[in-house]
């Protein structure tokens, strides 16, 4: 005779379940710490590498205030290499936090930190220095016409804060954020054929001059340059955190931000603003360095699962610092005194890298959309 427990399921025996997914918020958790450190590892390679190795045991002993064996190592460290590694680590998570402002606030994937003109006014800036002063010796960033550095910095501040001030106000008039973003493309495409004019008049050398800036450096910046640089980038990225749920409220749209009792207005402004900080000191400091601000939110919202403003901004900034990182790593290879243009390594090192992430990760498509 059958029982009724001869008839009923047998229970599940106790076997090792299969593996899951990490859970969002650990998955977060070890992405962020994945990338802080990677990030710090470049950071202390980029130290120890270059024309002159430095050990690793000794970077690590000059950055905590010890004495080198060799003096020699204290002075490429201290003087030479760290202002390189900090202001690449600075301006990738400047250019990173940046582009993920502007894809949010535009819900375009293809935005980017220099979406709005803030590039091209600042070489329009660095331009009409080069083509209106006289006296240029040495290098571009070296004494240009009795201003030297500063000139460079301060032309190209000015440019990009004088674009970014002409898209502002037409903003006044326009309500869609789309219309918005195609006004900074036409403003930015016809300052860079004012530039494209004016160095026609140029002297050759100039031209070839303004050419170089243009190519993206993280090795020309200085002490002084950093004391600067730092407390600006620093108000943006303050400014990008604060503003995490505003921008979180506008990736369903305009529409309905509004009917969450969102200002679109003064949002919009704030994120404006955020970036105009962080793209304007980055490209004055180092020259328009691309791929970083378009690329870098693509990955980051892949590898964390989420569009989250609360994780994805803190998350940007790390993983922006670590590609700039490994973009000066490449841009100087060890043992040579060989420089290669930094925005070279950026495209076409980096762009392959970020297709096949895309492409392999089952959420490129969500990441890219989102």
């Amino acid at each position: 005779m059958t029982t009724d427990t001869a008839t009923a399921p047998a229970a599940a025996p106790d076997v090792p379940a299969a593996p899951r997914a990490l859970r969002p918020g650990r998955r977060r958790l070890a992405v962020v710490l994945t990338l802080a450190t990677g990030a710090a590892a470049l950071f202390v390679l980029t130290l120890a590498t270059g024309s002159h190795p430095v050990p690793v045991g000794q970077v690590v002993r000059i950055l905590f205030g010890g004495t080198a064996e060799d003096p020699r190592w204290t002075v490429i460290v201290e003087q030479v290499r760290l202002p390189r590694a900090l202001t690449a680590t600075v301006v990738g998570a400047a250019l990173a936090v940046a582009g993920v402002q502007m894809q949010t606030l535009f819900r375009n994937a293809l935005a980017d930190p220099f979406s709005l003109g803030v590039s091209s006014g600042a070489s329009m800036g660095v331009a009409t220095v080069v083509v209106g002063t006289g006296g240029v010796a040495g290098s571009f960033t070296g004494d240009l016409a009795g201003l030297g550095r500063v000139g460079v910095v301060l032309a190209a501040s000015l440019g990009a804060a004088a674009v970014l001030a002409l898209v502002l106000l037409l903003s006044r008039w326009v309500r869609s954020a789309v219309t918005l973003l195609v006004i900074g493309v036409m403003v930015g495409s016809a300052v860079t054929a004012v530039v494209g004019v004016m160095l026609v008049y140029a002297r050759p050398e100039r031209a070839q001059q303004f050419v170089v800036w243009s190519l993206g450096s993280f090795g020309a910046t200085t002490w002084p340059d950093l004391q600067v640089m730092l407390p600006v980038v620093g108000a943006g990225l303050l400014t990008a955190l604060l503003t995490a749920k505003r921008l979180n409220a506008l990736l369903l749209g305009e529409d309905y931000a509004r009917t969450m009792g969102l200002n679109v207005r003064r949002s919009r402004d704030l994120a404006l603003f955020g970036t105009a900080l962080l793209a304007g000191a980055a490209t004055a400091f180092c020259g328009p360095v691309a791929f970083l601000g378009l690329a870098v939110p693509h990955l980051t919202r892949v590898a964390l699962g989420t569009s989250d403003h609360r994780a994805l901004v803190p998350a940007s900034m790390l993983a922006g610092a670590f590609l700039a990182l490994a973009c000066a790593l490449l841009s100087q290879p060890p043992g040579t005194d060989a420089v290669l243009p930094l925005n070279a390594i950026t495209s076409l090192f980096g762009a392959p890298i970020v297709i096949v992430f895309l492409i392999r990760s089952r959420r490129g498509v969500q990441g890219v959309a989102s």
